[in-house]
């Protein structure tokens, strides 16, 4: 028995939203230096342009992009229509385009909450659900919902986020139910603090401290480090994981005080 093509996703083809940059720029990297093709959304396309290249760039993958506001569910049916359309298949779908409105519960917006579950939650569903028959097709895929430590623990004004990335992971746990019997696993990465444009934009630089002071190794996580969880689960290396949370906090969530 030999080990040696666990990573190999040679052949695969794989569509992760929110692409072009950050969390999803580096996951998309990693799937094309392991062999993959690659489909990346976002909705600007100068970002789209230079995120493609740059994922392309030493190796061999084919990487196509499309401009798709996940807010819009047209956007996301058209999506998946284009990705099926310009690759032939998807085999491995990575949910990771989101955002975060901090609002406290007395405070909250119904234009703000209804476009936070929708990005976050709803387009997660709906993408999942245009793209899960040829997966089914074919009895193997990999589904990866991007949820957040938010959504095991929180902070305050955190309502709306910390609500969709814990409904996420009732999202995965029922449709691995569903879909395990086809070859499709179906999983969630559960990032702490990554530095991404999302945090540097909302956090000050006292709370980014207390952000990093909270973790055991006393640092936030550069975009990088959460290819290796990534490809784990779009790999063979992690055909047996489904229904599960994978947390890639630095040691955020054990630190009680």
């Amino acid at each position: 028995m030999s080990y040696n093509n666990l990573f190999d996703l040679t052949g695969r083809v794989a569509l992760v939203t929110g692409g072009s940059k950050g969390l999803g720029k580096a996951m998309a990297r990693v799937f094309a230096e392991a062999g993959a093709n690659l489909v990346i959304s976002s909705r600007h396309e100068n970002e789209l342009k230079s995120a493609a290249a740059e994922i392309a760039e030493g190796t061999k993958a084919k990487v196509a992009y499309f401009v798709a506001d996940m807010t819009s569910r047209d956007d996301v049916r058209k999506l998946a229509k284009s990705a099926l359309a310009s690759m032939g298949k998807v085999d491995i779908l990575v949910n990771n385009a989101g955002s975060n409105t901090p609002q406290a519960i007395d405070k909250i917006t119904d234009e703000a909450w209804d476009r936070i579950v929708e990005l976050n939650l709803t387009s997660c569903m709906a993408l999942t659900r245009a793209l899960v028959s040829q997966m089914k097709e074919r009895r193997w895929g990999r589904i990866i919902h991007i949820s957040s430590i938010m959504g095991l623990s929180s902070k305050e004004e955190r309502n709306a986020y910390s609500a969709t990335k814990s409904a996420l992971l009732g999202l995965a746990r029922a449709s691995a139910l569903d879909l395990g019997e086809f070859g499709i696993t179906v999983n969630c990465l559960a990032p702490g603090p990554f530095l991404t444009d999302l945090p540097g934009t909302i956090l000050t630089a006292e709370q980014k401290k207390v952000f990093a002071d909270r973790t055991a190794l006393g640092r936030w996580a550069q975009p990088r480090e959460l290819a290796g969880p990534a490809l784990l689960l779009a790999s063979e290396a992690g055909s047996y994981i489904t229904g599960a949370v994978l947390v890639v906090d630095g040691g955020s969530i054990v630190k009680t005080f």
